[in-house]
């Protein structure tokens, strides 16, 4: 008994012993672990603690890019729309000149009258008591389109425009296609009519030069024959356009027009808004009596400066009888509503001319919208222009009143100017009748 008593005291002996030695162990287990990794037992490790996979790392630098995207984008968008952009940048419309404090742009009769639809760019004349308006080809992509169209009206306020009538059906021999632009007309000595026009040459890609054609007999309406040569043609500009006759009180004969620097300018607005702009000068050519040969070499008598944006253009000269003498120009860009009609001064036809201080015409004057490319009366009293006009370009016909005293030109109403009601404008004729053809 004794023996088998020993025995199971010393079996319970060890089991004890082994129990405190676990239990031993586990406490110096515990005691080797920092506080941190105590409480950390049993949970799910953090998503910067466990190792990254390749499809982790490419979600994180997918996620920082984005979000660094975000945070430049909401940096710039305040200095983009806040930033002062250089006037010569662009061409948006904004208010170019303060309203014409003027009062004949507040009488609702000295408001142009709509004649034409469609009909860019006209130019003008007066013969036999009958007016003579030439537009730009308003389909030049259609190879059967009307070279140059025409309308007639007997009072200035009622047009007709001659829906199959083509005032030159065929080409010049420098020329590629139907594209024509801005066409006028003066008479020669010989009683044979000119007619001046921008037309797109067979060597200069799409730049467009002037050219001139004659009249078969003494008919404004034409038809007119082209010349097989340009008249002018200046590729270090471009190439030209908006051609319009003078003739000045001593009968010499001149052609007005605009080189087409924008053309070839930087980019933007009419080709010529970005930094640097190309010159885009006014061009004055002398001519023969026959109008059609060039004497000596054009001189610039305007270029384009901060007020104008990309370019100035449609110009057109008249000579009042106290010898003074207005170029009329456009500028800004046709498609925008900084379009205007623009004038200046000058006691030589050759300039220097001095510029008016609002235009004539703008945006919101009268109600119009980018009113340009304006031709004048031979005696300084009536105009045609091209507005905006429900997606086109319309022609308007108006009246206009040159006060000789400053050299200011301001709205009359045609109404009375054709039926002779206004006595303020029978005053004002007086004062600007000329020997000019226009």
């Amino acid at each position: 008994m004794s023996n088998s008593f020993t025995i199971e005291q010393h079996n319970a002996r060890e089991a004890s012993t082994g129990q405190l030695s676990d239990s031993e162990g586990s406490n110096a287990a515990l005691e080797s672990k920092q506080p941190g990794d105590i409480e950390g037992e049993g949970k799910k490790k953090g998503f910067f603690a466990r190792p990254w996979s390749r499809g982790k790392i490419g979600i994180f630098s997918a996620l920082l890019f984005v979000g660094l995207g975000l945070v430049a984008i909401v940096i710039a968008l305040p200095i983009i729309f806040t930033r002062k952009k250089h006037p010569d940048q662009g061409d948006t419309y904004h208010l170019y000149h303060s309203n014409h404090d003027d009062p004949s742009y507040k009488i609702k009769e000295n408001r142009p009258v709509f004649a034409i639809h469609n009909f860019p760019d006209p130019g003008l004349l007066e013969h036999n008591g009958t007016w003579y308006a030439y537009g730009t080809n308003p389909k030049k992509h259609d190879p059967n389109a009307i070279h140059i169209p025409v309308a007639t009206s007997t009072n200035f306020v009622n047009w007709t425009l001659h829906h199959d009538y083509d005032a030159m059906p065929t080409l010049g021999g420098w020329e590629r296609s139907v594209n024509h632009w801005a066409p006028d007309v003066i008479q020669r000595d010989d009683g044979k009519f000119v007619i001046y026009y921008a037309g797109q040459t067979k060597d200069f890609k799409t730049h467009h030069c002037i050219g001139a054609a004659v009249s078969k007999g003494t008919d404004p309406l034409g038809p007119y024959i082209p010349l097989n040569e340009s008249l002018a043609c200046p590729h270090k500009y471009g190439g030209a356009i908006d051609p319009s006759p003078f003739k000045d009180s001593d009968g010499t004969l001149y052609v007005v027009y605009k080189a087409d620097g924008n053309s070839v300018g930087s980019g933007g607005y009419c080709g010529n808004s970005r930094l640097p702009r190309s010159p885009v000068p006014i061009m004055l050519q002398e001519l023969k009596s026959d109008g059609i040969t060039k004497v000596g070499e054009p001189t610039t008598i305007l270029d384009i400066n901060d007020s104008d944006g990309p370019l100035v253009e449609a110009p057109d000269i008249i000579r009042t009888a106290d010898g003074t003498y207005f170029l009329f120009f456009s500028s800004h860009c046709f498609t925008s509503l900084g379009y205007n009609v623009k004038y200046a001064h000058a006691k030589s036809v050759k300039g220097p001319y001095t510029r008016a201080d609002r235009p004539l015409l703008q945006t919101t004057d009268f109600g119009l919208q980018a009113p340009g490319g304006a031709t004048i009366s031979k005696d300084g009293t009536k105009m045609v222009f091209h507005a905006n006009c429900e997606g086109w370009r319309c022609m308007y016909a108006s009246a206009i009143d040159i006060r000789a005293v400053n050299s200011t030109v301001v709205m009359s109403s045609l109404e009375f100017e054709v039926f002779g009601n206004s006595t303020t404008n029978s005053s004002s004729n007086t004062n600007t009748t000329s020997s000019v053809s226009s």
